[in-house]
């Protein structure tokens, strides 16, 4: 089979939908597929291609502007998308759109008229800030073109359903857990530690980018109280975005400079080993689906504590007191179970490790996702 992945984001960038276009390339290439990508140049402006399972067609993004600029130019750009992409699309068996947006959503009604099964997975945002039009628009276009559509949660898929989204091939797969977050040794969790300068003090992990969206404002805030009760913790926040001087500000505002780190842009495998070292993985997030990094801590071994948002709401649902659950924005109620997990020191249950190794490795997500491409 000749499977075409599209999508607005590939690795370096640590989007989730750019994490599954390469772990499903990676493996439906093992299991003897071909693989192309039709992408974006990653945000930061590194090469793309050379770690991926497959040929990349480069499409550079869409030109900003005004409202009335972009409307015309969103034109000039989906025909520039057709030029690059119609010929990839013509040479492949099923097409994979990740996400909204001109690229994807384009791609899409350009597979569905040349006959091509277009499965559509949607993450998040493109359902949350969806609002019904009179008219049909691009995005609703690819929707109802689609042969299949993947939701990352039962609750996104609920939603979509809600606002009239609905599909006769909707189903909601969760997100693929990579195999380097495994729960570590003692011994391996001690030396990382070390490594970190955090030695015997109590390890609190966050991985998110720096966006409002994210809550690092509310876990900040949080940090000062936990602080006074646990006042050796540390936080290490792994992230870039455009929220990074406004909380280092407040960091040190509230002088927990000592308290809190924030890492940047850190590789995966990088973050499975201080997932596995950390004893509370925060995840203060106003929306998400299905949060991949909280997933990756579990598989870690390491208890998550989420605000209510659907998808830690979800998730809490899945692996109960591995995922406790607070109100948004609510430092104080944030601060309490973080300083309850602290306390607490445990490592997540064996149901929950078992549920993580048999239902969101990559196998078992992947032949889902194989199983919808051949009945598409």
């Amino acid at each position: 089979m000749r499977i075409c992945h599209v999508t607005p984001h590939l690795p370096p960038d640590q989007a989730a939908n750019a994490l599954l276009p390469v772990h499903l390339g990676r493996w439906a290439k093992e299991a003897g597929h071909e693989v192309v990508y039709v992408a974006h140049p990653p945000v930061n402006g590194e090469p793309i291609g050379s770690s991926l399972p497959g040929p990349v067609v480069a499409v550079p993004r869409r030109s900003r502007g005004s409202a009335i600029v972009r409307k015309a130019q969103s034109l000039i750009d989906a025909r520039r998308i057709s030029r690059a992409a119609s010929s990839v699309l013509e040479g492949v068996d099923v097409v994979h759109v990740h996400s909204n947006g001109l690229l994807s959503e384009t791609c899409a009604v350009l597979a569905a008229r040349r006959g091509k099964p277009v499965v559509m997975t949607l993450y998040g945002t493109e359902i949350w800030h969806y609002r019904p039009k009179r008219t049909i628009d691009l995005f609703t276009r690819a929707y109802r073109a689609a042969s299949a559509v993947i939701f990352y949660s039962h609750a996104l898929l609920a939603r979509a359903r809600e606002l009239g989204l609905d599909h006769p091939r909707a189903t909601a797969i969760y997100p693929p857990v990579a195999g380097e977050f495994r729960a570590a040794a003692e011994e391996t969790r001690r030396r990382v530690r070390r490594d970190l300068g955090v030695n015997g003090s109590p390890l609190v992990i966050n991985v998110k980018r720096l966006h409002p969206l994210g809550g690092h404002v509310c876990l900040v805030e949080a940090m000062a109280t936990i602080a006074r009760v646990v006042p050796e913790v540390r936080l290490i926040v792994c992230g870039t975005g455009s929220l990074r001087d406004e909380l280092e500000a407040r960091t040190r505002e509230l002088h927990l400079e000592r308290t809190i780190r924030f890492a940047g842009l850190v590789d995966n495998v990088v973050v499975a080993t201080y997932d596995a070292a950390s004893d509370v993985f925060v995840l203060p997030s106003l929306l998400e689906a299905c949060p991949t990094v909280a997933l990756e801590a579990l598989a870690c071994g390491t208890p998550v504590v989420s605000s209510d948002n659907p998808g830690g709401v979800e998730l809490h649902g899945l692996f109960g007191d591995d995922v406790a659950v607070v109100p948004r924005e609510n430092p104080e109620a944030l601060a309490a179970a973080v300083i309850d997990a602290l306390g607490a020191r445990r490592r997540v249950s064996p149901d929950t490790t078992r549920r993580i190794e048999q239902e969101f490795r990559i196998d078992a997500v992947a032949s889902r996702y194989l199983e919808t491409y051949r009945q598409s």
